[in-house]
């Protein structure tokens, strides 16, 4: 396999292998459509259930307290145990891994959608959320040792990026009009014949990835890196929930960098660390997945921003807020489809910084709005458009970046890293936004303070996109070869 060449542009190129496809043939055609379904499936768990949380109080005797445990249980355990199932699918194989976790989510759901309590409720989110951990990083496996590097991978990539983002955007939607139609139950049973159907045509389409040579587990590091995130989103989600003073808070968030600079001690000493060192001396692998951890914590986050904004300020019912997000729902697809040409034709550092300047740009707009809804619409929908599209150029080629150049055998880890970025990223943006609007605000819940709150928290926003810029200018400008 080639490897990066250096230069000032940035650009990740690779020649596939001899024998390669170098076109789409129908049977990767279906290996795409599988694969895709299951991660679009797994992106909307992610909000479908948050527009229907207060139902779901209602119907299971859930209090106010502990609803937020619907949605933290599933974060925690989809972000915290990633890598770990990365690993573990390079050792036992990265199709039995996707299919073992796709029955358990199916069987999770199924759970989850005839509890009759809290108890069996909240376990079904765990499961949900082990088996999301599970699934995510052994598909983008699957993706990237099925498509060969180069202009293949790239357009999977893009396609996969644009339907993640898609479906985080329609879990919002579809969740609204689920419970205002039916009942929160059947955000829970969707999944059911989608894992069913992905079940029975994935054993015949895909074939199994896993390293010539298992590495063995490092139990150690394991261990200290999966409690060391749990440490951190818990210790987030309890910001955004009671602030930054909370002694919950701030006893996960210590409690999680305590572990992960024991995961990082670990990893220097053992013989096969879960991280090589090595890898992450990649400035592609290292900065590329910083930026993947930027791009999801902002869009994701803009989402509950704009959600409060339009329910607190303009009034919007849960269903009409979530069908206003189909606007940015199509900017991201149209990202998608958009990045593989822009890399392309340019390289993967011009489609950073330029996904990068148009989020910002747009995210920026956003500090007009105010309380008329036909101005204030006027301005969201074009706003959340543009900036999905300038996100997803971000996702697609942080995806390209962090998973180019690095053999077969090294793909479970780098796409476990930046399936992980990406977990964590769309688990921190939300409690990390609700903090600053808690702060904003001062406890006030009127419309202006609100909006206020809003406000204050869209200029962080953009902040942080354009720290990615900054990032990906300065530390993918020049790239030297790498072994």
């Amino acid at each position: 396999m080639s490897r990066p060449g250096s230069g000032a542009s940035g650009t990740i190129r690779a020649v596939a292998p001899t024998g390669a496809p170098q076109r789409l043939t129908g049977r990767l055609r279906l290996v795409l459509a599988v694969l895709l379904v299951a991660q679009f499936m797994l992106a909307v768990d992610f909000s479908i259930l948050n527009v229907g949380l207060p139902a779901i109080g209602d119907g299971l005797g859930f209090s106010l307290a502990d609803l937020q445990w619907v949605s933290t249980a599933f974060a925690l355990c989809a972000a915290g145990f990633t890598l770990f199932f990365g690993r573990i699918g390079d050792l036992v194989g990265r199709k039995r891994i996707f299919l073992l976790g796709l029955a358990v989510l199916g069987l999770a759901s199924l759970a989850g959608g005839l509890a009759t309590g809290p108890g069996v409720l909240l376990a079904a989110r765990v499961a949900q959320g082990l088996a999301t951990a599970a699934v995510t990083p052994a598909g983008l496996s699957l993706l990237t040792t099925s498509f060969p590097e180069g202009p293949l991978r790239q357009k999977a990539l893009g396609l996969n990026g644009a339907l993640m983002s898609a479906g985080f955007t329609t879990g919002a939607i579809l969740g609204g009009v689920l419970t205002d139609l039916l009942s929160w139950r059947w955000a829970f049973f969707i999944n059911v014949p989608v894992a069913l159907a992905v079940l029975l045509i994935a054993p015949a389409v895909i074939n199994e990835s896993r390293p010539g040579d298992r590495p063995k587990l490092d139990l150690p590091g394991a261990l200290s890196v999966t409690l060391g995130l749990l440490g951190l989103v818990y210790g987030l989600t309890q910001a955004g929930e009671y602030g930054w003073t909370d002694p919950h808070a701030l006893a996960g968030l210590l409690t999680g960098v305590v572990l992960l600079a024991v995961f990082s001690a670990v990893e220097r000493k053992v013989a096969q660390p879960l991280v090589p060192l090595r890898v992450l001396r990649r400035r592609n692998v290292a900065w590329g997945n910083v930026l993947g951890l930027l791009a999801f914590v902002t869009e994701t986050s803009l989402v509950y921003l704009l959600t409060l904004y339009l329910q607190k300020t303009l009034g919007f019912s849960p269903l009409a807020a979530g069908i206003s997000f189909g606007v940015l729902g199509l900017g991201t697809v149209a990202g998608g489809l958009l990045a593989p040409k822009v890399i392309a034709r340019t390289s993967t550092l011009t489609a950073l910084v330029a996904g990068g300047l148009i989020q910002a740009v747009f995210t920026a707009a956003l500090l007009l709005l105010g309380t008329s809804t036909a101005a204030s619409m006027a301005l969201l929908l074009p706003a959340t458009f543009f900036g999905g599209v300038g996100n997803m150029l971000v996702i697609v080629g942080f995806m390209v970046t962090a998973t180019s150049g690095l053999p077969d055998h090294e793909q479970g880890l780098a796409t476990g890293l930046a399936t992980m970025s990406q977990q964590v990223g769309i688990t921190m943006g939300t409690p990390i936004m609700s903090a600053v609007v808690t702060a904003a605000t001062a406890g006030a819940a009127t419309a202006g303070a609100i909006l206020h709150g809003v406000t204050v928290a869209i200029v962080v926003n953009a902040a942080l996109v354009l720290l990615g810029v900054l990032v990906a200018a300065l530390t993918l400008r020049t790239r030297q070869r790498e072994v």
